[in-house]
């Protein structure tokens, strides 16, 4: 079975990001789509980026352990919340941290917001950096906006069938390029 990690992006107080990460983990693993694990970076707490893991002497083991985590998935759901028309900087700080662990890693793309706009520009970010580090991006990307209404604390979506339709369907469309990129890279 497929392994997918979601990486849960907000380190901030009373965040609601993370919603939409426990709502992925329990749609996966409900529907036995993969294998999936969330990779909360609150958790991990990594330090300002100051160099590339595989060049520090003496990194972190909370850092070898996302990076190990990174390569060892076939894709990677990329969530992000939007600050000031970008992503967190604890989100760009972990995609920062690793090189070669993301090349030609398949990742889906989930937006989130408080409001109507879903944190569309942040994605677009995103997707420019990931694509200099030779990550594969699949074309969909799922917006979120309005994240409290559409979700409680424990990722249970109000509306469950449409977010259990939308969140198959992009869940399916990264399984597809996993397995069209699998043995290629």
């Amino acid at each position: 079975m497929r392994k997918i990690a979601i990486i849960s992006p907000s380190v901030r107080k009373g965040r609601n990001s993370h919603r939409a990460a426990l709502f992925f983990l329990n749609l996966i693993t409900e529907k036995n789509l993969a294998e999936a694990e969330i990779l909360d970076l609150l958790e991990y707490d990594f330090p300002l980026f100051n160099e590339r893991l595989k060049y520090q002497d003496s990194p972190l083991e909370r850092a070898k352990d996302f990076a190990e985590r990174i390569k060892s998935a076939d894709g990677v759901i990329v969530l992000s919340v939007e600050y000031n028309g970008a992503p967190p900087a604890s989100l760009k700080n972990a995609v920062d941290l690793l090189t070669d662990e993301w090349r030609r890693k398949p990742l889906a793309f989930v937006s989130l917001s408080d409001g109507h706009f879903g944190g569309t520009q942040a994605i677009i970010a995103l997707q420019f950096a990931f694509l200099k580090l030779g990550a594969v991006s699949v074309p969909s990307v799922l917006r979120i906006p309005f994240i409290k209404d559409a979700f409680d604390v424990n990722g249970v979506p109000g509306d469950r069938e449409t977010w259990d339709k939308r969140g198959v369907a992009l869940v399916n469309e990264l399984l597809w390029y996993v397995e069209n990129l699998a043995g290629k890279k």
